[in-house]
């Protein structure tokens, strides 16, 4: 399995893999009967049991190049809790796990730490359904699932957990489906998500107010694509069913461009905006992208949108504008702007030759 940069950097924290310098973090936390109110196991019996749960943890991380790792905030250099993706029930589900310290909370540092590891599961880790076991009364926990796109399962799962520990709930994040055809309720699922994106404002090939037969003749073209194989549709999937999230790689016919991929269409719902959906789907891509071979990917966006702020923070370099292409209404023109982003590690760097 390939897993990606052991160490993620965020706004404010930086996220490693943990050496035997922060066993004292570990077993501290681990034995603060404040962080396990509303836990789903037990708090460990003794400094010796939570430092038993340390070494299993870096013997994970040495077989499997992933397990929970240690969060820091970047300024200060300072550790302030421990947290990441671990597999669990028998290596069938990946699990998000944080704990911060009590000095901490209320800084919002779990959320943006948790919406990274999400990401940085579906780009690189195993292709499992990611959860998150919340206490029945821990508010805080649910809200950060919540915030990095994950719903509440249907029915608590009580085998998560323990002894006198709360009853918890299971929150999964979307399901990731490569399709190289919908079957005709993905279908309307799709146009469903297409048009609440145009109604919203999304730049995503039309404007507010859009007939759906129209945006059904636009997908009609992608599908076209995709039966011949020079597309693929990568969805996310709400634990409903609906479709929240959709992005299609399309690749060129000139073979000196197989190693490359240019990305149309890439939406999530309006109405979760803030969920960490748009990141979650971007990792999505990659992880199919790359699993196909390709090496280059690359974005069309319009620009007084922001949206390119958003590619940038997930690795994107501005490589071409054409100021004005986009009329959105007379005296309303927008700069096209092209974005790329390496999925084989290398810098974006042109070879200098005219």
């Amino acid at each position: 399995m390939e897993v990606g940069p052991r160490e993620i950097s965020t706004n404010r924290l930086t996220l490693r893999p943990p050496v035997a310098s922060d066993r004292g973090l570990w077993v501290r936390l681990s034995l603060d009967p404040a962080l396990w109110a509303h836990a789903t196991r037990p708090m460990p019996a003794s400094e010796a049991h939570a430092s038993a749960e340390f070494d299993a943890c870096l013997d994970r991380w040495r077989t499997t190049g992933f397990d929970l790792g240690v969060v820091e905030e970047s300024l200060r250099g300072r550790t302030v809790g421990f947290g990441g993706v671990r597999q669990a029930d028998a290596g069938e589900r990946l699990r998000l796990t944080f704990c911060f310290d009590s000095a901490v909370h209320g800084r919002g540092l779990a959320r943006e730490a948790a919406r990274a590891w999400s990401a940085y599961a579906f780009e690189w880790l195993p292709d499992l359904p990611l959860v998150a076991v919340v206490g029945e009364h821990n508010v805080a926990a649910a809200r950060t699932a919540r915030s990095v796109g994950m719903e509440a399962e249907d029915t608590p799962d009580a085998s998560t957990g323990d002894g006198d520990a709360s009853r918890p709930t299971v929150f999964a994040a979307p399901r990731v489906e490569v399709l190289d055809r919908f079957d005709g309720q993905t279908r309307e699922s799709v146009l469903d998500l297409w048009c609440a994106v145009n109604d919203d404002g999304g730049a995503v090939g039309f404007l507010p107010g859009a007939s759906r037969s129209a945006v059904a003749q636009a997908l009609s073209a992608h599908e076209e694509q995709m039966a011949d194989g020079s597309a693929a549709a990568v969805l996310l999937r709400a634990t409903g069913g609906s479709v929240v999230g959709i992005g299609f790689w399309v690749a060129e016919a000139n073979p000196m461009l197989a190693h490359t991929r240019t990305g149309y269409r890439i939406m999530t719902d309006p109405a979760r905006r803030g969920r960490n959906l748009g990141r979650l789907l971007l990792a999505a891509m990659h992880r199919t992208a790359r699993a196909h071979g390709v090496e280059l990917v690359s974005v069309g966006v319009r620009s007084g949108l922001g949206i390119t702020r958003f590619y940038e923070r997930a690795g994107y370099d501005e490589v071409g504008r054409v100021p004005g292409a986009i009329r959105v209404a007379p005296g309303d023109d927008r700069d096209d702007i092209v974005l790329s982003r390496r999925l084989d590690g290398r810098p974006m760097v042109a070879d200098g030759r005219a």
